[in-house]
Parts: structure tokens; C-alpha cells; sequence
């Protein structure tokens, strides 16, 4: 989502840059412009006297002023707090024996645990989401539940077979998970 967020923004900066820049550049080199336009001549400025002072005696224009650079201050420091923060982790160090090290993407071990648990008896559907630092990463997982599975069994088994199973092969000693279960909306049998 954040790439997302971060890629339109841009765009519209962008744009809106970009058409001011050439909308100056184009009436600086003489090009007619529109009637409705703000300035229409070389000589012309952006914003007279009369237009920068016209509302400073109103008692409303401080106040607004002020909250819209708050609200804009305040819009910037999530951006930068979020791009700062990582929900997913990249890779993971994998201890190869010889002192050095391997990395082991971590969509690859995400898909793979991911795959394991799925193919376990009652479980429908599975997201996993790896988090932490690369030498201690954390699993998130995410179950949807069979109308006949029993939570319980479903977690001894993630438990014994899939995160047992990434934690050796990733030669990891710790691999804590956080397990979130939910269960596949069904109709109720009718008992006759």
C-alpha cells in the first residue's frame, strides 16, 4: 500500500509541477494565453500586492493558514515515519556453517510455509507475513478455517509440521509465530 500511496503522490506533485512550470515558461516566452488565466503578459507578476494582501484583515485567514500547514506538517511526518518502517522482512540470514552465511529471500520462505500449511487437514486458506530483523525474524500467519476443522489441531499442526519444518531448514533456533484463525462463513446443517 505504501507504494502505492508513495507513487501517486509523486505523480500528482508531478503533474501539478510540471503544469505550472510550463504554463510560466510558455506566457515568460510570449505565448498567448487564455483569458481566464491568472497573468497574461511577460510583465505580468503571479500575485500582485492587492492579491497577497486581500485577506490578511479577514479574522478567519490566520487560523486557516495555520491549520492547513499543521494538517500539511502533520500529512508529512507519516509519510516519513512510514517510509522508515518495514512490514515485511526482505531476507533472511541463513546459518550456512562455514561462518558466513547464506540469504534466503524472505517471499521465498513465506510462500513455502505458506504452501505447507495449507495442504494441513482443515485448513482452507493461509497468508504469511515474515517481520523482525533477518537473523530473528517473526511469523505472522493467518488461517481461515474449514467448517470442520477443529482450531486446536490446526495449531499442533502448524506448530509440529510447517514452522518446525522453515525453522530447521532456515537453520533458525527460534521462529515465534503469531497465529490469527478464522473460520469459513457456512450456512448451519439442518438437523432432521
Amino acid at each position: 500500500m505504501l507504494r502505492t500511496v508513495n507513487r501517486i503522490l509523486l505523480a500528482l506533485v508531478g503533474l501539478v509541477l510540471l503544469l505550472l512550470g510550463g504554463t510560466v515558461l510558455a506566457t515568460g516566452l510570449g505565448a498567448p494565453m487564455p483569458s481566464w488565466w491568472v497573468y497574461d503578459g511577460r510583465d505580468d507578476v503571479l500575485l500582485s500586492d492587492a492579491d497577497r494582501a486581500r485577506w490578511r484583515d479577514e479574522p478567519w485567514f490566520w487560523p486557516v493558514v495555520i491549520a492547513a500547514l499543521a494538517v500539511l506538517v502533520l500529512l508529512a511526518l507519516w509519510w516519513l515515519v512510514a517510509q522508515t518502517r518495514r512490514g515485511r522482512l526482505a531476507e533472511v540470514l541463513v546459518d550456512s556453517g562455514d561462518g558466513e552465511g547464506a540469504l534466503l529471500r524472505g517471499r521465498a520462505l513465506e510462500d513455502v510455509l505458506a504452501r505447507e500449511t495449507e495442504v494441513l487437514d482443515g485448513v482452507e486458506q493461509v497468508g504469511v507475513r515474515l517481520t523482525g530483523r533477518r537473523s530473528t525474524p517473526r511469523a505472522r500467519v493467518r488461517m481461515l478455517l474449514a467448517p470442520h476443522a477443529e482450531p486446536a489441531v490446526a495449531l499442533r499442526l502448524l506448530t509440529a509440521d510447517s514452522l518446525a519444518t522453515a525453522r530447521t531448514s532456515a537453520g533458525l533456533a527460534h521462529l515465534p509465530a503469531e497465529v490469527r484463525m478464522r473460520a469459513v462463513k457456512h450456512r448451519a446443517r439442518r438437523v432432521s
